[in-house]
């Protein structure tokens, strides 16, 4: 994982803003929703994404490292072929963190006066 993205990496299962940010920014893109959708079943194949999504395997591939950089995906070899699955404690740590945010966003503002 590169330095800039590790400094946004989880810490003790807590998410901070900047982590937040980056995560939100990798879920975005519309073809990457739908890779995040396609591995909401489990691990898969490469090949079968680039079926199921109707995708070149170039195009693919860039969404996968934009998602398994941001630390969303993991990454299993095996032989040629390159396993993808959803990171449980990513999608957690977002979670938790739109949680918070939502338990406080509905505070009113005090009096101008």
């Amino acid at each position: 994982m590169p330095a800039s993205l590790r400094s946004a990496s989880l810490e003790a299962g807590s998410l901070s803003a900047d982590g937040a940010r980056l995560l939100l920014r990798a879920l975005a893109e519309p073809i990457r929703l739908q890779v995040m959708e396609a591995l909401g079943s489990g691990e898969r194949c490469v090949c079968e994404l680039t079926s199921e999504l109707g995708l070149a395997q170039s195009k693919l591939s860039f969404h996968l490292r934009v998602l398994k950089d941001a630390g969303l995906l993991s990454a299993r070899e095996e032989g040629r072929w390159v396993y993808y699955s959803l990171r449980p404690e990513a999608l957690a740590s977002l979670q938790m963190w739109l949680n918070e945010l939502a338990s406080t966003c509905t505070v009113q503002a005090q009096r101008c006066s």
